[in-house]
């Protein structure tokens, strides 16, 4: 089932999709409680608000399906990783600490956007990316979960796009924090939350979801991979997010940029800055991702910078205590 977020008439409300038609959600103030209510009774609810009155697509407006409380962003396709460690020279690789455990950061939920808004550049941004990515949403809460377990907890799963300032990113890691600012501005969620018994056919032996993944700008193709690239399944990063504290419903798990071309960072560390123009005003971003459908959006110029100074150095015979 697809359940959705969606405004007419400047009222925001929960529905579900079938076909070209949403059907709203009667008695229900946010899709954050449908999933919290739990899969089973979620699609009971779905099945009987697609017996009620509708409205065409066409009539309404899609917003990000639902803002998170917590948005955890892995890192996990190898290939992706690869590419990045490439910006560095043609013999880096992959760390070591890479592979010994699924690595992420927090975003920002207050940044979600939805799946056709248009998407600000960050102020002082002069290296804007796309990244394409795929979320698991949890359903239920749950800590100290083994990966099947973990499995159990989600509820979902939405098209994810982290854009990222690199130019202001790079700096950040360097200084041993981040990414954090870097990935504050935007992140679009949509068009609609799949509930994960939908895709249940396109799940491997090894439980990897075998979805196409592909990114254009402005109608050309930079990026295509499979999510089944994956180096780890979504049970085993909703394990690992649950390690010694625990995960609420309608939290936010990103499986990391996808390989071959996912963003434009990886393409820049592979073939060279000179390879493809960060993003620019104007530009369009759509991404794809089979069962999951299409989020699009156009990039606007931001804020200004509102300058603050660098720090104060601390001279070696002076103090400021006392």
């Amino acid at each position: 089932m697809k359940f959705v977020t969606f405004t007419r008439e400047d009222e925001v409300r929960p529905g579900v999709l079938d076909a070209d038609r949403v059907h709203p959600l009667d008695g229900v103030s946010s899709l954050l409680e449908v999933i919290g209510g739990g899969l089973d009774d979620a699609l009971a609810l779905g099945r009987s608000a697609m017996e009620g009155s509708s409205y065409a697509v066409s009539d309404i407006r899609l917003l990000a399906p639902l803002i998170p409380p917590t948005i955890r962003d892995f890192a996990a396709f190898e290939e992706h990783v690869e590419g990045m460690v490439k910006a560095r020279g043609d013999d880096a690789t992959v760390t070591l600490d890479w592979y010994s455990a699924p690595r992420f950061y927090f975003s920002n939920p207050y940044a979600v956007v939805g799946p056709y808004d248009d998407v600000p550049i960050p102020p002082g941004c002069e290296s804007f990316d796309y990244e394409l990515e795929v979320a698991a949403v949890i359903g239920r809460p749950g800590a100290n979960l083994d990966p099947a377990e973990a499995e159990a907890h989600i509820f979902g799963y939405t098209i994810m796009n982290d854009w990222s300032a690199r130019d202001i990113q790079m700096p950040e890691m360097r200084a041993g924090l981040g990414p954090a600012k870097a990935k504050d501005t935007a992140t679009t969620l949509g068009p609609y939350l799949v509930t994960r018994d939908e895709l249940d056919s396109a799940r491997d032996a090894e439980g990897f979801l075998t979805l196409r993944l592909q990114v254009a700008v402005n109608g050309v193709v930079l990026g295509e991979d499979v999510l089944s690239n994956m180096s780890w399944t979504f049970g085993e990063l909703v394990s690992y997010a649950a390690r010694g504290t625990e995960v609420r419903a309608g939290d936010v798990i990103g499986s990391g940029t996808a390989g071959n071309g996912g963003c434009l960072g990886e393409l820049w560390g592979r073939y060279g800055e000179d390879f493809h123009d960060s993003l620019r005003a104007g530009d369009v971003v759509e991404i794809s991702v089979e069962h999951l459908g299409v989020i699009r959006n156009r990039v606007v110029s931001g804020e200004p910078v509102r300058p603050i100074p660098e720090a104060r150095r601390k001279a070696a015979s002076s103090s400021r205590v006392g």
